[in-house]
């Protein structure tokens, strides 16, 4: 008679954020995190460049949601993305004036997007991060289609003041590197970050069907 074999234990995923383009950019490739928002006051995080200014923020907001009860046991996944340009770390403007000066300065330029990711296993208390980084050109939208973006809304809501997968995306000529990074989650740098962990990014596709 065979024995029987019993499958390891997947970790329960949470993403520690409320980006909706982050959890769709997960959910796309077959993981189905739960959401805890960190609550991290962003403005309050200083560091020298914008690539490890985005890498602290990942790693604070992982810090967070880990020292909380309800994430006992949960492999957690934080990020955060701010937009290179001439040195300066841009994130979410703060306004609808603030949004129309950042396209102005950024059309017919080039940007990097930088986002930190940190992945906590909080059952062992191990840890992995990193920072990706893409290049964005951003196209020459005129003062009108500007204002009408800017009317939109959605800048207001997103690192840089644009998207790739939103209503800014006709103002994008191309860019250099990882799509789901400028979008918020470099899923490329995410399996490399869970192999450190000695995880395997396909371990959790089976968690998912296993638990659907």
């Amino acid at each position: 008679m065979t024995p029987m074999t019993t499958q390891p234990l997947r970790p329960r995923l949470v993403l520690a954020s409320a980006s909706p383009a982050r959890l769709n950019l997960l959910r796309q490739a077959g993981l189905v995190p739960e959401v805890i928002v960190s609550g991290v006051d962003e403005d309050a995080v200083t560091a020298p460049t914008p690539a490890e200014l985005a890498l602290v923020l990942a790693e604070a907001k992982a810090a967070a949601v880990a020292a909380r009860p309800e994430a006992a046991g949960a492999l957690l996944i934080a990020c955060d993305s701010v937009l290179e340009l001439d040195g300066e770390a841009l994130g979410k403007p703060a306004d609808a004036e603030e949004a129309t000066a950042r396209w102005k300065a950024m059309r017919g330029r080039a940007g990097v997007l930088q986002t930190g990711h940190c992945v906590i296993d909080t059952a062992t208390g191990r840890r992995a991060s990193a920072t990706a980084s893409t290049t964005v050109r951003f196209g020459e939208p005129t003062d009108a289609e500007i204002a009408a973006y800017v009317a939109s809304g959605e800048p207001l809501h997103v690192a840089g003041a644009f998207t790739l997968d939103g209503r800014s995306a006709p103002f994008i000529d191309g860019i250099d590197g990882d799509a789901g990074n400028v979008i918020g989650l470099s899923l490329p740098l995410l399996r490399r970050l869970l192999a450190e962990l000695g995880l395997s990014i396909t371990d959790l596709w089976a968690a998912q069907a296993e638990t659907a």
